[in-house]
């Protein structure tokens, strides 16, 4: 019997070499995909639910010294129709059709808000950083007032500041029915609301609130934390507009 054992081992070395051979070798293009990459939208963390899918937590300039952010978009034809207009032909001038404009980016505390803060990066917004936001907020006095009230608070440098102004815009979906409203219309402060609500799944009552300019429709500020995920806000939604109806001017 001993004599065949070294037949035998050597037997049972090659079938291990045979099954061996036949089994799968694993790409890397194979492996499967992260628990990371492949969340489930349910597992996500909340405020990630909440952000545009145009906008990542990585990207997004990180203010300090405050609680969190009002995005205030202001009607355009409103302005335009009021005497706050003045002279403000880039914005309100004769072939202008703006319709939602950011008024500002505004840092916010739970109770009242910072304003006017010393920096130093200045007061005055160059044209090469205006340019990037002018086609939301048309105007150089528009652009150079927001920095020196508002943004001068955020905690973040000037060209950091009006990057942020732009992700918060582009991560909020204007209602189709509100984009570009040809004539005159009458509706409720309670209808435009529930409209941007719709709109942006996460966006809920208490973190929005419409304004009126006397009988017309004047703004929409949504609240976002500092990763530009929807925050409610009690102190700025108890300043929504109380009235029952409200005209919506129509786009020049």
């Amino acid at each position: 019997m001993g004599r065949y054992t070294g037949f035998i081992a050597f037997g049972l070395m090659l079938a291990a070499a045979a099954v061996y051979s036949f089994l799968s070798v694993e790409a890397p293009g194979d492996r499967p995909a992260s628990t990371a990459s492949s969340q489930t939208p349910s597992t996500q963390p909340k405020a990630e639910q909440a952000r545009s899918p145009t906008v990542t937590a990585s990207s997004i300039p990180q203010g300090s010294g405050f609680d969190f952010y009002v995005l205030a978009l202001s009607w355009s034809p409103t302005f335009c129709d009021s005497e706050a207009a003045g002279r403000n032909r880039e914005q309100c001038g004769e072939g202008k059709d703006f319709s939602w404009v950011v008024h500002g980016l505004w840092p916010q505390n739970d109770k009242g808000w910072p304003e006017n803060c010393p920096t130093s990066e200045g007061t005055r917004v160059p044209e090469r950083i205006g340019r990037t936001v002018m086609d939301i907020m048309p105007s150089m006095g528009l652009i150079g007032h927001q920095w020196r009230k508002h943004g001068s608070c955020s905690g973040l440098s000037m060209s950091d500041y009006f990057k942020l102004v732009r992700q918060a815009h582009d991560s909020i979906r204007i209602p189709a029915e509100l984009s570009d409203v040809g004539r005159e219309s009458r509706t409720s402060p309670q209808a435009v609301e529930a409209a941007f609500i719709r709109s942006n799944p996460g966006l809920t009552r208490s973190a929005v609130a419409v304004t009126c300019d006397r009988e017309r429709v004047d703004e929409v500020r949504i609240c976002l934390d500092k990763s530009l995920g929807f925050r409610n806000c009690p102190e700025v939604d108890s300043r929504s507009c109380r009235r029952s109806e409200i005209t919506i001017p129509p786009v020049r």
